[in-house]
């Protein structure tokens, strides 16, 4: 008896601290995919290659015009309205709440490259739930297909994570929660439903704002609204940095899809 118990302990012990290493190691990443240091070290690729692809690949040369996602306009506008602008003041600006925030919070100068990484497969595995609730519902009701070609797609799925999620998540849920929370004294969870329900139909309402908005559909609205209460959801319970490169995934798998007839 004591000899086939002392037989199995090494097995559960060395099992036991398999488990454990992975706990912690999961622990450790969670932690640090939600770092301002971190989430902008990993979108910092996102805001060069969008200003990039922006300035050659979804501009159009014969009117000396830029293709530029709203919610970029938006921020660049109400930036204008405290006397400041210029053509990459958003991305510095996105840098700058950032690093303030990572200030703020007194965290330390390091970051791991493996988080970083662990954040792109992350948020390519979050966008493919969105995606396939969105494929299933082209099944049985008439969503808009419209809007920019493949190449310039890219580019402007990678400006949409980023902004959308900078404007409708961490602007406006900053905004509600000091609202509700803070002033009204709203119960936590009750308040954090309405944000996310408030938010999340201002997200889609948003589509078709603007010179180059798109023709309204019932339909449209809902799935977006929808998308918008997963991106706030997201946002809750993972981050700015993770929400935002579910967006950018999301996007860059329906312009890849409708690319290759997919959608």
């Amino acid at each position: 008896m004591s000899r086939a118990a002392s037989a199995r302990n090494p097995k559960n012990t060395t099992g036991a601290s398999s488990c454990n290493f992975l706990v912690q190691a999961m622990g450790k990443y969670f932690i640090g995919s939600e770092l301002p240091l971190t989430i902008l070290v990993f979108l910092l690729p996102m805001l060069v290659m969008y200003e990039v692809g922006t300035r050659y690949f979804a501009s159009d040369w014969a009117r000396h015009a830029e293709m530029r996602v709203l919610a970029f306009t938006m921020f660049r506008q109400f930036m204008e309205l405290f006397g400041a602008s210029g053509r990459y003041l958003p991305p510095l600006a996105v840098v700058g709440i950032l690093l303030a925030m990572h200030i703020a919070r007194r965290d330390p100068w390091k970051f791991q490259v493996g988080t970083a990484f662990g954040m792109v497969v992350e948020s390519a595995l979050l966008a493919l739930p969105l995606l396939a609730l969105g494929s299933l519902l082209r099944r049985y009701l008439v969503l808009y297909a419209g809007g920019a070609g493949a190449r310039s797609g890219f580019v402007l799925a990678l400006g949409a994570g980023i902004y959308e999620e900078l404007v409708f998540r961490l602007m406006a849920f900053t905004v509600l929660n000091i609202l509700l929370i803070d002033l009204l004294q709203v119960g936590k969870w009750a308040a954090y439903v309405l944000i996310v329900v408030s938010s999340s139909v201002l997200f889609a309402a948003y589509h078709y704002w603007g010179p180059m908005a798109e023709p309204f559909r019932l339909s449209d609205f809902a799935f977006r609204t929808v998308a918008g209460a997963y991106f706030g959801w997201l946002f809750i319970t993972r981050g700015f940095g993770i929400t935002a490169g579910s967006h950018v995934a999301y996007d860059m798998y329906y312009f890849g899809l409708r690319a290759l007839g997919g959608f």
